[in-house]
């Protein structure tokens, strides 16, 4: 057989030819396995931490609105007629204590009038005396035929008159100094000036309102309720009582209304304004008569499901929560809420206390959105405890 040569140039290309092909297939073999889809976990929604559901023992409150007004005022007027006032000595907002000079009137006038009742006083105290001198010696001498009958009587008369007219004249001298004592006005009652109405000048007629004056600083709180509700409430029932700045104050309920308005048959509850609650408040400063305020009957306490406000969602008129199971993925729920009290909502549906609820964030979550579930320092506290 003849044999064959091949020529190492020939050898050459026929590895490189070779070497080639199998490149091709491990690129070939490289690309369908980049074709098929790995299997890759989801990319977490949001990183959350947990809360659960608490039972406490909330309050039961009935909610009000009524507007404060003073316990009781008193109108302070000038007693004496047609005086002139000299000077105030106080003003609107001030307290005074019961007897406090508040208004002083021009006197003159009047001290010129008790001096003359009292020198008409001596003089019918001089008559008198005569007329008593007169009727003792008359009595000396009755029945011995020294002076007639009638001149007897004559004397006895004039001594009862006399006597009668140094009466009359004392009448007119404290009368007199009655108006004297009333050129100076005295304060009634301890308390708060609340309205002045007259100036400096001023000539005021008997009866002449110039003050108002809220008796002993103290004020009440008009609540208006239904009737249903007028039921409900009792005196020294206690009241929690906010202002419009926010400032809340302690009360307790005085009195009920008698009777209920006739047009929106709601009746009114009085609450005597006690002490602020609020630090570093002084009553009369947050509660002022006139000005509307809430209030907040307190008629016991009930076991409450609670969770905090942040992790309630409201969208679209309802409110919702958001459970986590198992596998991390959210699951929205719809609740019906009830009080607030502090940072914590009353669940009252749609929860039980065993569920594990986002504590905040669910506006920013879906239904069926998967989770990063971080612990918070509260719930490790709890883990190492347990």
């Amino acid at each position: 057989m003849p044999s064959i040569s091949i020529k190492p140039l020939t050898l050459s290309l026929l590895a490189v030819c070779i070497l080639t092909a199998l490149a091709w297939g491990a690129l070939a073999t490289s690309g369908h396995a980049a074709d098929k889809p790995a299997t890759v976990a989801p990319k977490a929604a949001l990183t959350v931490s947990l809360v659960q559901a608490q039972t406490k023992q909330w309050p039961v409150q009935l909610a009000a609105n009524g507007s404060v007004a003073a316990w009781q005022e008193a109108s302070v007027g000038a007693e004496a007629a047609g005086l002139r006032v000299v000077e105030l000595h106080v003003g609107v907002g001030d307290s005074v204590k019961r007897g406090q000079l508040l208004a002083s009137f021009a006197a003159e006038t009047v001290q010129a009038d008790v001096a003359l009742a009292r020198a008409n006083l001596n003089e019918a105290q001089a008559n008198a005396a005569e007329a008593s001198a007169n009727a003792e010696r008359a009595r000396a001498v009755q029945g011995t035929g020294a002076i007639s009958a009638q001149q007897v009587n004559q004397y006895l008369t004039q001594e009862a008159t006399a006597k009668a007219r140094v009466e009359s004249n004392k009448a007119q001298l404290d009368a007199q100094l009655l108006r004297l004592k009333q050129t100076q006005l005295l304060a009634p009652d301890s308390g708060i000036i609340s309205a002045r109405t007259v100036s400096v000048g001023t000539v005021v007629a008997a009866g002449t309102e110039m003050f108002k004056l809220i008796r002993q600083a103290r004020l009440e709180w008009r609540g208006e309720v239904t009737a249903s509700e007028l039921n409900r409430i009792r005196p020294g029932m206690e009241v929690l009582l906010t202002s419009p700045s926010g400032v809340q104050a302690k009360g307790k309920v005085r009195m009920l209304a008698p009777t209920v308005d006739t047009t929106t048959r709601n009746g009114w509850v009085y609450v005597d304004i006690l002490t602020p609650v609020t630090a570093g408040q002084a009553l009369g400063a947050a509660f002022k008569p006139g000005m509307y305020a809430r209030g907040a009957f307190n008629l016991g306490s009930t076991t409450a499901l609670t969770v905090p406000q942040t992790a309630v969602v409201v969208r679209d008129g309802f409110s919702y929560v958001y459970s986590v199971g198992a596998d991390n993925k959210v699951s929205q729920r719809k609740v019906q809420t009830g009080r607030v009290l502090g940072d914590r909502i009353e669940v009252q549906s749609g929860v039980q206390a065993s569920d594990k609820l986002v504590a905040s964030g669910g506006s920013f979550l879906s239904d069926g959105d998967t989770v990063k579930v971080v612990e918070t320092p509260a719930n490790s506290a709890v883990t190492a405890i347990k």
